[in-house]
């Protein structure tokens, strides 16, 4: 394709539209991704997460100005919430990146979340391997921020950082349950605000409590995103894990988790895609929703029946 051609030289604008023929679910982005995909696995993947109000896009803009300082390529993939309206993302991560977001060496796009739970659409996955063949060296993909429910970034980034902020009310709870495990390295941000010493170290209790499943301590780390406080330690630590993921050889364990995610939630969507199509052909779902409400037929029994019938795969073989 002729856009794949354009990003691979440096188009900025080929990524864009490429990025929107994915969130549009074309046919055609399916074929530029299989092209991408063997100049991809270069990049540095950092996962931002914790509860709104955390600072995280403060955050962003101060590690992307660092980065950019030391001529590194920066891809930032900022999930906002949903617009109930229109789909799109309501852009408000972006409006804090105003400055980066001129910056040649800065590629930012906002996506929707798209009503995933987890805190990333499905999209991102692909939007990851263009800006990574885009030859960006770091991507942040900083999630919405919905708070337990937010670990699907443990699946696509191999640096995720959590962002805690002083002042929450009951700090434990608000890091308590799965946040409290996907994270690799920890931030109490706004560390210049009353009760910040308390939040480091009851992160610090619990992270002791809690070892990391790498077999790695884990940093609890202050900083002050208007001001620049800390971020230089951010980056040491950003830094020091990525050479830890590649000398313990935990880096390949995680991107083979990844892409084993990666086809079990292709073959998922194509197979409900399928399927879908087959039951609603012709009316038939409606009429087997009539047979099941007049206690004809179960739905335990009709579920049975349709996989039966449409995932025939005796003809296909896996590729060796």
């Amino acid at each position: 394709m002729e856009l794949v051609k354009q990003l691979l030289a440096g188009s900025s604008r080929a990524a864009a539209k490429l990025i929107t023929m994915i969130e549009n679910e074309s046919p055609e982005a399916g074929r530029a991704l299989q092209e991408l995909f063997p100049h991809t696995g270069r990049a540095h993947l950092i996962g931002l997460t914790g509860p709104p109000g955390a600072g995280k896009s403060s955050l962003t803009d101060r590690l992307i100005k660092e980065w950019r300082k030391q001529n590194k390529k920066v891809g930032v993939i900022a999930v906002d919430p949903t617009s109930p309206f229109t789909g799109g993302a309501i852009l408000g991560d972006r409006i804090r990146m105003v400055d980066s977001s001129t910056d040649p060496g800065v590629f930012i796009r906002s996506m929707g979340t798209r009503g995933s739970l987890g805190g990333l659409s499905r999209a991102v996955f692909d939007v990851v391997k263009v800006l990574d063949a885009f030859k960006m060296d770091y991507i942040v993909i900083e999630t919405v921020g919905v708070g337990q429910l937010e670990v699907d970034i443990v699946k696509v980034a191999d640096t995720t950082i959590v962002v805690m902020v002083p002042g929450l009310g009951d700090d434990i709870q608000a890091i308590k349950a799965g946040i409290l495990e996907i994270g690799d390295i920890f931030v109490v941000n706004k560390a210049d605000r009353d009760g910040a010493s308390r939040t480091i170290r009851e992160l610090e209790m619990m992270l002791e409590l809690n070892p990391n499943k790498d077999g790695r301590k884990i940093s609890v780390i202050p900083t002050v995103a208007t001001s620049g406080e800390g971020i230089g330690r951010l980056m040491e630590e950003i830094e020091a894990h990525w050479e830890y993921l590649q000398s313990s050889g935990v880096l390949e364990t995680r991107r083979r988790n990844r892409v084993r995610e990666e086809i079990l939630g292709m073959v998922k969507k194509k197979l409900t895609q399928y399927i879908n199509a087959q039951v609603e052909k012709d009316g038939r779902l409606e009429k087997l929703v009539d047979k099941i409400v007049a206690r004809e037929l179960d739905p335990y029994g009709v579920v049975e029946g349709i996989l039966a019938a449409t995932l025939d795969l005796s003809d296909h073989k896996f590729v060796n």
